[in-house]
């Protein structure tokens, strides 16, 4: 499957902690904020029914508090008592996450401070605790992986022909909240200069292990690694090491450029807000084989099968006839097949 224009629903999950959320019905555009809230660190008890002199089920009448709400450090929790006031006082600076049955008060710091954005243009169509939902429609790309959090910007070319790496002599902050498109290969040096650049995210066929390894640490997985940490945005289109793009992923880009767009990591999709038409471009995406150096993959016209071939490895498998010589059968699968 490569580039299709239709209507796609995308989730975005919400980290625990959510204060604000869109509603089912909210019209949002990509980069609207649909959710925000906090992340908590760990709890404290505060003596609250015992303290100020209260049977549980009588708190309500004396907490000041809903639970829920941020307090400040000293702030009354519940208070009984005119002259002689018996207080209970939030220790430090948080939000009253929880009130037990023996009507003591459950604070958590408050560590982080969250917002969620839409990477769709639409409606609201799922509005929870565990997500929200956005319906519309756009150009969408799929890729094999998504590293870093959703970003949203113009499409912007950073290289001149499919087959090109993209250079970090290529980026400077005139690329700035641009979702930048690369080649063949982004390698490390591009990936980490375009995020101190300011650069909203990255597009390219592929990038080193290694390179991944670098940006995002020893735990990188090929299932690609979305998160809100202030990390690099990358998409990888095809595979690891090197890919050459496809005409028909290219052309594409190049005609959208300039075009509003978003990166979904979670889902690893490329959407492009654009009223243009690609009839000139065809839909039908090659096969893909492994590169000669085995480094990557690299799209082919893979025309007839070449029968039982024996290649220098002294191998001797069914194999396709392409421009550039026998590929082996097993090298080669669909775009869109599981990688």
């Amino acid at each position: 499957m490569a580039w299709r224009k239709e209507r796609w629903q995308v989730e975005h999950a919400l980290p625990i902690g959510a204060s604000e959320r869109a509603i089912v019905g909210d019209t949002v555009v990509a980069g609207d904020v649909i959710a925000a809230g906090t992340s908590i660190g760990s709890v404290t008890t505060v003596s609250g029914a015992r303290h100020v002199g209260v049977a549980p089920d009588d708190l309500d009448e004396v907490t000041r508090v809903a639970v829920g709400a941020a307090v400040e450090k000293g702030a009354v929790l519940a208070r009984t008592g005119r002259h002689i006031a018996r207080v209970a006082l939030a220790p430090f600076s948080g939000r009253l996450v929880h009130r037990t049955a023996e009507g003591d008060f459950v604070i958590a710091p408050i560590v982080e401070r969250w917002s969620v954005r839409s990477t769709m243009d639409g409606t609201v169509i799922r509005s929870d605790g565990a997500a929200v939902v956005v319906e519309g429609v756009a150009w969408a790309l799929p890729g094999i992986a998504g590293y870093g959090p959703d970003a949203i910007g113009e499409i912007a070319m950073g290289v001149d022909a499919p087959v090109d790496e993209l250079a970090p002599t290529r980026i400077d902050v005139r690329l700035r909240d641009k979702i930048l498109i690369g080649g063949a290969r982004m390698a490390a040096e591009a990936v980490t200069r375009a995020h101190a650049c300011g650069v909203s995210g990255l597009v390219a066929g592929a990038a080193p292990a290694g390179g991944l390894r670098v940006v995002y640490g020893e735990d990188v997985t090929a299932g690609g690694l979305p998160g809100r940490d202030d990390r690099p945005t990358v998409l990888c289109l095809i595979g690891f090491g090197s890919a050459a793009l496809p005409r028909e992923i290219f052309l594409p880009l190049v005609a959208f450029s300039g075009a509003r767009a978003a990166i979904h990591t979670a889902s690893a999709r490329l959407f492009v807000f654009s009223d243009a038409t690609l009839d000139d471009v065809s839909t039908e995406m090659p096969a893909l084989a492994l590169a000669n150096d085995y480094g990557g993959v690299r799209p082919v016209d893979a025309s007839e099968l070449a029968g039982p071939t024996t290649f220098p490895s002294e191998v001797r498998v069914a194999a396709f006839a392409t421009e550039e010589g026998a590929v082996p059968l097993p090298n080669v699968l669909p775009y869109d097949a599981p990688r």
